[in-house]
Protein backbone atom coordinates (compact mmCIF):
# COMPACT_ATOMS: atom_id res chain seq x y z
CA UNK A 1 0.00 0.00 0.00
CA UNK A 2 1.58 3.31 -1.16
CA UNK A 3 1.28 5.70 2.08
CA UNK A 4 1.21 9.75 1.31
CA UNK A 5 1.38 12.52 4.25
CA UNK A 6 0.11 15.71 3.31
CA UNK A 7 1.56 18.85 4.88
CA UNK A 8 -0.39 21.92 4.24
CA UNK A 9 -2.59 24.93 6.26
CA UNK A 10 -5.73 22.18 6.95
CA UNK A 11 -7.63 21.61 9.83
CA UNK A 12 -8.01 25.76 10.16
CA UNK A 13 -11.56 26.10 9.02
CA UNK A 14 -10.51 27.64 5.88
CA UNK A 15 -13.23 26.62 2.93
CA UNK A 16 -10.60 27.17 0.21
CA UNK A 17 -7.59 25.08 2.22
CA UNK A 18 -10.46 22.36 2.66
CA UNK A 19 -11.64 22.56 -0.71
CA UNK A 20 -8.03 22.10 -2.24
CA UNK A 21 -7.53 18.79 0.37
CA UNK A 22 -10.76 17.36 -0.59
CA UNK A 23 -10.01 17.51 -4.64
CA UNK A 24 -6.59 16.66 -3.75
CA UNK A 25 -7.75 13.51 -2.09
CA UNK A 26 -10.38 13.08 -4.76
CA UNK A 27 -7.83 12.81 -7.53
CA UNK A 28 -5.24 10.88 -5.87
CA UNK A 29 -8.00 8.26 -4.32
CA UNK A 30 -9.54 8.23 -7.79
CA UNK A 31 -5.92 7.34 -8.87
CA UNK A 32 -4.76 4.70 -6.29
CA UNK A 33 -7.95 3.62 -4.55
CA UNK A 34 -5.75 1.83 -2.14
CA UNK A 35 -3.93 4.68 -1.00
CA UNK A 36 -3.21 5.34 2.36
CA UNK A 37 -3.24 9.24 3.65
CA UNK A 38 -2.32 11.29 6.35
CA UNK A 39 -2.67 14.74 6.86
CA UNK A 40 -1.01 16.65 9.55
CA UNK A 41 -3.85 19.13 10.38
CA UNK A 42 -4.32 22.20 12.86
CA UNK A 43 -7.43 19.83 14.25
CA UNK A 44 -7.23 16.19 13.22
CA UNK A 45 -10.49 15.22 14.75
CA UNK A 46 -11.94 17.05 12.17
CA UNK A 47 -9.84 16.40 9.43
CA UNK A 48 -10.23 12.70 9.85
CA UNK A 49 -14.64 13.08 10.19
CA UNK A 50 -14.63 15.79 7.26
CA UNK A 51 -11.76 13.97 4.82
CA UNK A 52 -11.95 9.95 5.92
CA UNK A 53 -8.28 10.20 5.66
CA UNK A 54 -5.56 9.87 8.98
CA UNK A 55 -4.07 12.70 10.46
CA UNK A 56 -1.79 14.07 13.14
CA UNK A 57 -1.50 17.47 14.52
CA UNK A 58 0.68 19.88 13.32
CA UNK A 59 2.36 20.40 16.94
CA UNK A 60 3.13 16.59 17.20
CA UNK A 61 6.27 16.28 15.64
CA UNK A 62 6.70 12.89 17.21
CA UNK A 63 4.20 11.52 15.45
CA UNK A 64 4.96 13.27 12.22
CA UNK A 65 8.33 12.02 12.18
CA UNK A 66 6.85 8.52 12.43
CA UNK A 67 4.29 8.60 9.89
CA UNK A 68 7.16 10.24 7.40
CA UNK A 69 9.08 7.39 8.41
CA UNK A 70 6.87 4.88 7.40
CA UNK A 71 5.84 7.42 3.95
CA UNK A 72 6.17 6.69 0.27
CA UNK A 73 6.26 10.81 -0.12
CA UNK A 74 5.73 13.74 1.39
CA UNK A 75 3.17 16.43 -0.51
CA UNK A 76 3.94 19.45 0.77
CA UNK A 77 0.76 21.79 -0.73
CA UNK A 78 -1.04 22.72 -2.45
CA UNK A 79 -1.72 27.07 -1.77
CA UNK A 80 0.37 29.61 -0.36
CA UNK A 81 2.75 28.04 2.01
CA UNK A 82 5.91 29.04 1.00
CA UNK A 83 5.92 33.40 1.84
CA UNK A 84 6.21 35.10 4.32
CA UNK A 85 4.10 38.04 3.60
CA UNK A 86 1.17 36.90 5.78
CA UNK A 87 3.24 35.04 8.62
CA UNK A 88 7.31 34.67 8.73
CA UNK A 89 7.10 31.42 11.25
CA UNK A 90 4.49 29.71 8.95
CA UNK A 91 7.50 29.56 6.24
CA UNK A 92 10.09 27.96 8.55
CA UNK A 93 7.32 25.48 9.72
CA UNK A 94 6.46 24.22 6.20
CA UNK A 95 10.17 23.84 5.65
CA UNK A 96 10.87 22.29 8.71
CA UNK A 97 8.29 19.70 7.46
CA UNK A 98 10.24 18.65 4.49
CA UNK A 99 13.81 19.13 6.15
CA UNK A 100 12.31 16.10 8.77
CA UNK A 101 10.85 13.81 5.50
CA UNK A 102 14.46 14.12 3.90
CA UNK A 103 15.94 12.88 7.22
CA UNK A 104 13.50 10.03 7.15
CA UNK A 105 14.49 9.20 3.04
CA UNK A 106 10.84 10.48 2.54
CA UNK A 107 10.66 11.72 -0.96
CA UNK A 108 9.00 15.13 -1.26
CA UNK A 109 6.88 16.84 -3.58
CA UNK A 110 6.43 20.49 -3.45
CA UNK A 111 2.55 20.43 -4.85
CA UNK A 112 0.69 23.15 -6.83
CA UNK A 113 2.05 25.99 -4.42
CA UNK A 114 1.94 29.45 -5.06
CA UNK A 115 5.38 30.81 -4.23
CA UNK A 116 6.51 33.45 -2.79
CA UNK A 117 7.07 36.13 -2.02
CA UNK A 118 9.78 35.43 0.29
CA UNK A 119 11.75 38.51 1.73
CA UNK A 120 14.90 38.57 3.61
CA UNK A 121 18.56 37.03 2.85
CA UNK A 122 17.89 34.25 5.30
CA UNK A 123 14.34 33.10 4.60
CA UNK A 124 15.42 33.12 0.97
CA UNK A 125 18.41 31.24 1.41
CA UNK A 126 17.00 28.36 3.30
CA UNK A 127 14.06 28.30 0.67
CA UNK A 128 17.24 27.61 -1.72
CA UNK A 129 18.10 24.90 -0.14
CA UNK A 130 15.19 23.25 0.66
CA UNK A 131 14.12 23.76 -2.32
CA UNK A 132 17.09 22.40 -4.05
CA UNK A 133 16.48 19.04 -2.31
CA UNK A 134 12.92 18.21 -3.59
CA UNK A 135 12.49 15.27 -5.36
CA UNK A 136 9.24 17.48 -7.83
CA UNK A 137 7.84 20.65 -7.77
CA UNK A 138 4.83 21.98 -9.29
CA UNK A 139 3.82 24.97 -9.06
CA UNK A 140 0.27 26.60 -9.81
CA UNK A 141 1.02 29.19 -12.13
CA UNK A 142 4.20 31.22 -13.94
CA UNK A 143 4.47 34.05 -11.34
CA UNK A 144 5.98 31.25 -8.39
CA UNK A 145 8.32 29.76 -11.99
CA UNK A 146 9.53 33.16 -11.53
CA UNK A 147 9.68 32.99 -7.92
CA UNK A 148 11.64 29.81 -8.06
CA UNK A 149 14.28 31.07 -10.64
CA UNK A 150 14.72 34.17 -8.66
CA UNK A 151 15.58 32.14 -5.65
CA UNK A 152 18.24 30.24 -7.46
CA UNK A 153 15.37 26.51 -7.42
CA UNK A 154 16.86 24.71 -10.38
CA UNK A 155 17.85 21.01 -9.98
CA UNK A 156 14.65 19.00 -9.28
CA UNK A 157 11.71 18.55 -12.29
CA UNK A 158 9.25 22.09 -12.25
CA UNK A 159 6.50 21.96 -13.70
CA UNK A 160 3.29 24.95 -14.18
CA UNK A 161 0.14 22.91 -13.33
CA UNK A 162 -2.98 24.66 -11.35
CA UNK A 163 -4.51 25.11 -8.10
CA UNK A 164 -5.86 21.69 -6.94
CA UNK A 165 -9.57 23.12 -6.22
CA UNK A 166 -9.70 23.04 -9.94
CA UNK A 167 -9.53 19.49 -10.70
CA UNK A 168 -13.12 19.55 -8.62
CA UNK A 169 -16.07 18.04 -9.51
CA UNK A 170 -18.96 20.90 -10.02
CA UNK A 171 -22.19 20.61 -8.00
CA UNK A 172 -25.83 20.93 -8.22
CA UNK A 173 -27.23 24.99 -7.33
CA UNK A 174 -30.22 22.87 -4.78
CA UNK A 175 -27.94 23.40 -1.51
CA UNK A 176 -26.73 26.51 -2.29
CA UNK A 177 -30.73 27.76 -3.12
CA UNK A 178 -31.53 26.04 0.06
CA UNK A 179 -28.94 28.30 1.91
CA UNK A 180 -30.37 31.50 0.21
CA UNK A 181 -33.61 30.28 0.93
CA UNK A 182 -33.19 30.07 4.42
CA UNK A 183 -31.90 33.54 4.74
CA UNK A 184 -34.66 35.19 2.57
CA UNK A 185 -32.19 36.10 0.19
CA UNK A 186 -33.78 33.75 -2.75
CA UNK A 187 -36.25 34.86 -5.39
CA UNK A 188 -36.10 36.75 -8.94
CA UNK A 189 -33.73 38.99 -7.87
CA UNK A 190 -30.08 38.79 -9.46
CA UNK A 191 -27.75 37.91 -6.23
CA UNK A 192 -24.27 39.16 -6.20
CA UNK A 193 -22.07 37.52 -4.36
CA UNK A 194 -18.95 39.54 -2.20
CA UNK A 195 -16.04 37.49 -0.27
CA UNK A 196 -14.22 39.25 2.09
CA UNK A 197 -11.35 39.00 4.46
CA UNK A 198 -9.30 41.09 7.27
CA UNK A 199 -5.93 42.33 5.69
CA UNK A 200 -3.87 44.42 7.94
CA UNK A 201 -5.81 45.98 9.69
CA UNK A 202 -6.93 48.06 6.53
CA UNK A 203 -10.07 50.42 7.20
CA UNK A 204 -10.71 52.12 3.71
CA UNK A 205 -11.55 48.99 1.71
CA UNK A 206 -13.96 47.87 3.78
CA UNK A 207 -16.38 51.53 3.58
CA UNK A 208 -15.79 50.82 -0.50
CA UNK A 209 -16.77 48.06 -0.18
CA UNK A 210 -20.06 49.36 1.53
CA UNK A 211 -20.94 51.83 -0.50
CA UNK A 212 -20.70 49.34 -3.34
CA UNK A 213 -23.27 47.33 -2.13
CA UNK A 214 -25.32 50.18 -1.66
CA UNK A 215 -25.32 51.04 -5.18
CA UNK A 216 -25.56 47.56 -6.58
CA UNK A 217 -28.71 46.79 -4.59
CA UNK A 218 -29.71 50.25 -5.80
CA UNK A 219 -28.99 50.12 -9.33
CA UNK A 220 -29.22 46.60 -10.66
CA UNK A 221 -32.12 45.73 -8.03
CA UNK A 222 -30.21 42.74 -7.27
CA UNK A 223 -29.47 40.99 -3.71
CA UNK A 224 -25.72 41.16 -2.03
CA UNK A 225 -24.47 37.95 0.28
CA UNK A 226 -21.42 37.57 1.63
CA UNK A 227 -19.94 34.50 1.53
CA UNK A 228 -17.66 33.23 4.44
CA UNK A 229 -14.64 31.42 3.23
CA UNK A 230 -12.28 31.57 6.70
CA UNK A 231 -15.15 30.56 9.46
CA UNK A 232 -15.86 32.54 11.88
CA UNK A 233 -13.35 35.65 10.97
CA UNK A 234 -14.80 36.59 7.55
CA UNK A 235 -18.49 37.08 9.29
CA UNK A 236 -16.76 39.19 11.34
CA UNK A 237 -15.41 41.54 8.54
CA UNK A 238 -18.45 41.07 6.74
CA UNK A 239 -20.73 42.25 9.53
CA UNK A 240 -18.72 45.09 10.35
CA UNK A 241 -19.23 46.13 6.39
CA UNK A 242 -22.57 45.45 6.41
CA UNK A 243 -23.42 47.60 9.18
CA UNK A 244 -22.21 50.15 6.93
CA UNK A 245 -24.68 50.08 4.51
CA UNK A 246 -27.60 52.09 3.79
CA UNK A 247 -29.58 49.00 2.67
CA UNK A 248 -30.50 45.33 2.86
CA UNK A 249 -27.83 43.18 2.71
CA UNK A 250 -27.48 39.51 3.95
CA UNK A 251 -24.02 37.79 5.50
CA UNK A 252 -24.16 34.18 5.33
CA UNK A 253 -23.43 33.23 8.94
CA UNK A 254 -22.84 30.01 9.18
CA UNK A 255 -19.46 27.51 8.21
CA UNK A 256 -20.47 25.49 5.09
CA UNK A 257 -18.74 22.37 3.53
CA UNK A 258 -17.16 22.57 0.44
CA UNK A 259 -19.83 21.22 -1.64
CA UNK A 260 -22.25 23.77 -0.14
CA UNK A 261 -19.80 26.60 -0.64
CA UNK A 262 -19.77 25.39 -4.38
CA UNK A 263 -23.41 25.28 -4.81
CA UNK A 264 -23.76 28.74 -3.47
CA UNK A 265 -21.07 30.42 -5.59
CA UNK A 266 -23.16 28.15 -8.29
CA UNK A 267 -26.24 30.09 -7.24
CA UNK A 268 -24.66 33.61 -7.86
CA UNK A 269 -24.90 35.90 -10.97
CA UNK A 270 -21.77 37.46 -10.19
CA UNK A 271 -19.06 36.56 -7.28
CA UNK A 272 -16.99 39.84 -6.35
CA UNK A 273 -13.73 38.29 -4.14
CA UNK A 274 -10.67 39.36 -2.02
CA UNK A 275 -10.73 35.47 -0.95
CA UNK A 276 -8.60 33.13 -4.25
CA UNK A 277 -10.34 30.25 -3.59
CA UNK A 278 -13.94 31.96 -3.91
CA UNK A 279 -12.83 33.26 -7.48
CA UNK A 280 -11.50 29.67 -8.11
CA UNK A 281 -14.74 28.28 -6.97
CA UNK A 282 -16.81 30.81 -9.03
CA UNK A 283 -14.57 29.13 -11.77
CA UNK A 284 -15.22 25.88 -11.06
CA UNK A 285 -19.54 26.80 -11.24
CA UNK A 286 -19.23 28.52 -13.80
CA UNK A 287 -20.28 32.35 -12.24
CA UNK A 288 -18.75 35.31 -13.46
CA UNK A 289 -15.87 36.68 -11.46
CA UNK A 290 -14.57 40.26 -10.30
CA UNK A 291 -11.20 39.51 -8.05
CA UNK A 292 -9.64 42.45 -5.92
CA UNK A 293 -5.88 42.12 -5.45
CA UNK A 294 -4.44 42.08 -1.86
CA UNK A 295 -1.82 39.69 -2.49
CA UNK A 296 0.09 38.31 -6.39
CA UNK A 297 -1.60 35.09 -6.00
CA UNK A 298 -5.18 36.82 -7.20
CA UNK A 299 -3.55 38.50 -9.71
CA UNK A 300 -1.80 35.07 -10.70
CA UNK A 301 -4.82 33.42 -10.58
CA UNK A 302 -7.25 35.68 -12.46
CA UNK A 303 -3.86 35.97 -15.28
CA UNK A 304 -4.48 32.70 -16.00
CA UNK A 305 -7.47 32.75 -17.17
CA UNK A 306 -7.24 35.49 -19.27
CA UNK A 307 -8.49 38.32 -16.13
CA UNK A 308 -7.10 41.11 -14.47
CA UNK A 309 -7.94 42.50 -10.74
CA UNK A 310 -10.20 45.14 -10.16
CA UNK A 311 -7.80 47.29 -7.81
CA UNK A 312 -6.34 46.48 -5.11
CA UNK A 313 -7.51 46.61 -1.05
CA UNK A 314 -5.30 49.60 -0.44
CA UNK A 315 -6.42 52.33 -3.47
CA UNK A 316 -10.02 50.75 -4.84
CA UNK A 317 -12.77 52.95 -5.27
CA UNK A 318 -16.07 52.43 -5.78
CA UNK A 319 -16.21 54.27 -9.27
CA UNK A 320 -13.78 51.62 -10.52
CA UNK A 321 -15.77 48.64 -8.93
CA UNK A 322 -18.97 49.76 -10.40
CA UNK A 323 -17.29 50.28 -13.90
CA UNK A 324 -15.95 46.91 -13.72
CA UNK A 325 -19.34 45.02 -12.48
CA UNK A 326 -21.60 46.90 -15.08
CA UNK A 327 -19.14 45.97 -17.81
CA UNK A 328 -19.11 42.34 -16.44
CA UNK A 329 -22.78 42.01 -16.04
CA UNK A 330 -22.99 43.32 -19.62
CA UNK A 331 -20.74 40.47 -21.36
CA UNK A 332 -21.20 37.95 -18.35
CA UNK A 333 -22.49 35.48 -21.03
CA UNK A 334 -19.60 35.96 -22.99
CA UNK A 335 -16.78 35.52 -20.43
CA UNK A 336 -18.68 32.44 -19.14
CA UNK A 337 -17.62 30.84 -22.27
CA UNK A 338 -14.06 32.14 -22.63
CA UNK A 339 -13.65 30.80 -18.98
CA UNK A 340 -14.94 27.53 -19.61
CA UNK A 341 -12.60 26.43 -22.01
CA UNK A 342 -9.34 28.06 -19.87
CA UNK A 343 -11.06 26.25 -17.34
CA UNK A 344 -11.24 23.27 -18.78
CA UNK A 345 -7.75 23.35 -19.54
CA UNK A 346 -6.70 24.05 -15.95
CA UNK A 347 -8.84 21.46 -14.80
CA UNK A 348 -6.89 19.13 -16.72
CA UNK A 349 -3.17 20.82 -15.64
CA UNK A 350 -4.63 20.36 -11.53
CA UNK A 351 -5.08 16.08 -12.55
CA UNK A 352 -1.46 16.40 -13.60
CA UNK A 353 0.23 17.27 -9.88
CA UNK A 354 -2.04 13.87 -8.68
CA UNK A 355 -0.93 11.51 -11.17
CA UNK A 356 2.65 13.56 -10.87
CA UNK A 357 2.37 12.78 -7.06
CA UNK A 358 1.07 8.80 -7.74
CA UNK A 359 4.25 7.99 -9.87
CA UNK A 360 6.56 9.74 -7.72
CA UNK A 361 5.34 7.68 -4.61
CA UNK A 362 5.29 4.58 -5.97
CA UNK A 363 8.83 4.47 -7.41
CA UNK A 364 9.56 4.13 -4.08
CA UNK A 365 7.02 1.77 -2.67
Amino acid sequence: MTKIVVSGYYGSRNAGDEAMLAAMIEVLSDLDPQLNITVISANPEDTKQRHGVEAVSWLDFPAIFVALRHADLLISGGGSLLQNVTSRRSLYYYLCIIFLAKLTGCRVMLYAQGIGPIYGTVARFFMKWIGNHADLITVRDRGSLVELASLGICRPQIECTADPVLAIHPVGQEAGRAILRRYHADGAKPVVGIAVREWQHLQYYKKILAQTADTIVREMDARVVFLPMQYPEDVRVAEEIAAMTEGECTVLSDEYSTSELLSLVGSMDLMLSIRLHALIFAGVMGTPMLGISYDPKIDRFLDSIGEHPVGDLASITVDELMEAIRQRWKDKAERRGQNAELLATLRGKAERNAELAVDLAQKRS
